[in-house]
């Protein structure tokens, strides 16, 4: 029998671009659409900026590849990490959900940093995301991370250097060593994400696929990793997961997992998105948060753990621990409508009024939500009133999931949106019409191009 790595290895080689339906060519553009929207609005983030400034101090390589925003150049590696933490700073872009969680549109930046490398076509961008996507919904769907005291970074080294390897022109052989060598010494911690959050929340998956990318451009030099990385008696089975075997991949008849993700609409948490649609709905029905003595959020239990169990979700100091706490979205929520990325500045993060209220919250894992768990990211959210009276509303899929997908006049509106202060419309108008064309761009480096602020 086949190892894990030798399965998808073999696997990832094998599959091209007539294996993928129309349906799910037009999913990867949608998404791609909305990953690089997330990736302009962090151009302007800390995290982005240092990011950048540290890939620009490479400017002479033999494959450079482009920094988005900036049309700098750098090392395929340390673009990757930068291009990873714009995409990934405003906890805008996607997510999926299985017995783990996580974001893996974070893949389209090892997938295009290479591409641009290299000069590789649409066609291959597409593949090779099909693929990342798959590899990294199939592990979250077998993988709990959050009981495994390990983050989802890494999974995503796992789905990275198979999208990279994909681009990159390995043959099986070589990506089988490309996962060896990228697993072998990129576990990260789940302490990543709780406690006070930090900025490297924003920087851990962008530098699991800058370590994936390296390990691919080793692998294709010949160099050797490990094996067998799951098996081994010291492998990743004994250190990090336990054994699994993983479900038939997506291709040949079988769906592919790129279509079960979730948009987001609003810049925190993946299961703060429900919880927020629910607390608008009731905002409507009281005339003033005033009328507030408190807040009961119901979510599943992986929606509390990673959004309602630390001490700092009431208190958060940092940007980053604020977009992961469901006590701070929901009482901004109900204080101003529909957050947005300016919600989470330190005016706001020190506003006593909003902190006033954030205390008023109770997060509990409720059975009802964890029973839609993982096909819903559902959220109840009920407030009672000064004068007793009981309101509560539940919200079982965010707009964007894949119950209830964006369309795609609205991708090109959050795009839009997110883009306006930073593209000239008519490089907005040019970006969609090669993105939804992808399949037919000759070379992604005129895409990278044209994403220069």
């Amino acid at each position: 029998m086949d190892t894990i790595a030798e399965h998808l290895a073999s696997y990832a080689t094998s599959i091209t671009y007539q294996d993928i339906p129309p349906e799910v060519v037009h999913r990867a553009k949608g998404l791609l659409i909305d990953t690089l929207a997330c990736g302009i609005a962090g151009f302007a983030s800390e995290p982005g900026k240092i990011a950048r400034s540290i890939a620009a101090r490479v400017y002479q390589c033999d494959m450079p590849a482009t920094i988005l925003g900036s049309g700098q150049k750098s090392s395929t590696e340390l673009a990757t990490f930068a291009n990873g933490v714009m995409i990934r700073c405003l906890d805008l872009n996607d997510s999926y959900f299985g017995k783990g969680g996580g974001h893996p549109s974070d893949n389209f930046a090892p997938v295009l940093t290479c591409a641009d490398a290299i000069h590789a076509d649409g066609k291959e961008v597409i593949v090779a995301s099909v693929l990342a996507y798959e590899v990294f919904c199939r592990l979250c769907d077998r993988l709990d991370i959050t009981t495994g005291g390990f983050d989802h970074a890494t999974i995503g080294v796992i789905s990275g250097v198979i999208g990279a390897s994909k681009i990159l022109g390995l043959s099986c052989e070589q990506m089988l060593e490309a996962i060896n060598l990228a697993i072998a010494s990129n576990i990260s911690l789940g302490q990543i994400r709780v406690g006070e959050v930090s900025m490297w929340k924003n920087c851990a998956l962008a530098n699991a696929s800058r370590n994936a990318v390296f390990a691919a451009l080793l692998a294709k030099e010949e160099m050797s990793g490990p094996s067998p990385i799951f098996e081994g008696r010291s492998g990743f089975f004994k250190a990090v997961s336990g054994s699994f075997q993983l479900e038939e991949l997506g291709g040949k008849g079988q769906p592919f997992r790129i279509m079960n993700t979730e948009m987001k609409h609003y810049p925190c948490g993946a299961f703060a998105q429900t919880a927020i649609d629910a607390a608008i709905k009731l905002r409507s029905k009281i005339s003033s948060v005033n009328e507030i003595s408190q807040i009961n959020i119901g979510t599943c239990s992986f929606g509390k753990k990673a959004m309602g169990s630390d001490a700092e979700k009431w208190h958060p100091k940092t940007r980053e621990s604020a977009d992961h706490s469901l006590p701070y979205a929901i009482a901004v929520a109900l204080m101003y409508g529909p957050p947005e990325a300016k919600h989470f500045a330190d005016e706001y993060l020190n506003n006593p009024d909003l902190l006033d209220l954030m205390q008023k919250t109770k997060v509990e894992e409720t059975e009802e939500c964890n029973n839609l768990f993982p096909d819903a990211s559902a959220s109840r959210v009920g407030i009672i009133t000064q004068s007793g009276e009981e309101l509560s509303e539940l919200v079982q899929y965010p707009r964007g999931q894949h119950q209830s997908a964006l369309i795609d006049g609205k991708i090109e509106q959050k795009f839009y949106s997110l883009s306006r202060d930073l593209l000239a419309p008519a490089q907005r108008k040019e970006l969609l019409s090669l993105l939804w064309n992808l399949e037919q761009v000759g070379d992604v480096t005129n895409i990278m191009e044209l994403l220069k602020v």
